[in-house]
Order: structure tokens, then sequence, then C-alpha cells
């Protein structure tokens, strides 16, 4: 095996120092600045060239404080809403009242999943019944043909579930009632006190 000489050693610990500079500084050019207009130039919904886009705030600054999330986008929003942190207008009619309701229902068809609780009250401090009933849900229970298919294509709870609230990829916050744990009846369950 030949040996280098000090001098070739030298030179290309030299060059070795080099590429790896260059290539540090030349990273730099891959990673997004952290300010607003960066974060939303490219991603195809905001108009870099619109009056108003440097006003933009940024996500991390906007959600900071509220009650941290793992998926979508990182805020548990019915916990914030529990604890005042937010008072969202609950409809665009200023006349309509919103009626909280506390019932749990236990949907069944689920195939070799777990049973899906549906809390109507985490949805209900948000919205009106309208939005729901009667369309995509019927209100009488087990008619409105719920199927895990429609959900995925934006159907039934798809229609808010991935767009505005948790992603469907979430599966036990939905699906959290063992099938070998469950004593009741599906539909309507007893409200239980707090």
């Amino acid at each position: 095996m030949a040996t280098r000489s000090k001098k070739t050693q030298w030179v290309e610990k030299k060059l070795l120092l080099f590429v790896l500079l260059w290539m540090a500084g030349s990273a730099g050019c891959f990673v997004p600045a952290a300010n607003a207009k960066d974060v939303f130039a490219n991603d195809g919904l905001h108009d870099p060239q619109g009056p108003s886009f440097n006003e933009l705030q940024r996500p991390d600054a906007a959600f900071a404080g509220f009650p941290v999330d793992t998926v979508g986008n990182k805020v548990r929003w019915v916990q914030a809403l529990r604890d005042g942190m937010i008072t969202p207008r609950t409809n665009i009619v200023p006349d309509t009242k919103i009626k909280i309701l506390d019932m749990d229902l236990i949907l069944g068809n689920t195939g070799d999943n777990a049973y899906v609780r549906f809390p109507h009250r985490a949805h209900t401090e948000w919205l009106d019944c309208a939005n729901c009933h009667p369309d995509p849900f019927k209100e009488k229970f087990g008619t409105s043909g719920i199927k895990m298919g429609a959900i995925l294509e934006g159907k039934f709870c798809g229609k808010c579930h991935g767009a505005v609230a948790f992603p469907l990829t979430e599966c036990a916050r939905c699906h959290s009632v063992k099938p070998d744990t469950f004593r009741g009846k599906f539909g309507v369950q007893p409200v239980e006190k707090h």
C-alpha cells in the first residue's frame, strides 16, 4: 500500500474542509427562513404579491400557549375552548342560539375496529345542530348509512375531520370503545356525571 506524503495529506484535509464548509453554506440555501413570507410563499394558498401578505402571522406564533396536540395543526381546540382560551362565533346568523347537547352515541358497525364514541358535547360547543342534521346525518340513530370509505372521501365526519378538525389518521380518537368491555346498547348513552 502506497503512503501519501505529508503535503498530500495536508492538501486532502484542506480540500475536505473546504468541501464540508461549502456544503454547509449551500445547505443554508435550502433551509426555509423563519419568517411568515417564507412559510407561506410557496404553499399554493397565499398570494406572495398580495398587499397584506407580509402581515400574515406564523402558525407557531398564532398557536403559542394553546394546548398542544401531536397531529393536525398541533392544537387541542376543544380543550382550548373549555379552558376559555378562545370564544369562537357559533354561527353567522346572530339570532341563532346554540344548544349544547351532552350526549354520546356509540356506533358499533365498525368491522374489526373498536366501536366509535361520538361525543355530541365536543361538537355542539362549536356548532349549531343544523350544521350536521339532517344532512349529512339523519337524526334517527342508525339511519345515515355511515361508512368509513365515505368518511375518507370527505363525507359524513370527513367534511370536517381532515380539513378543520383533527385528521382521520387518528383512528383511536373515534374508535375508542373496546368491544370486549362495552356492555351497553348501541346508540344514545347515559350521560356520565363529571
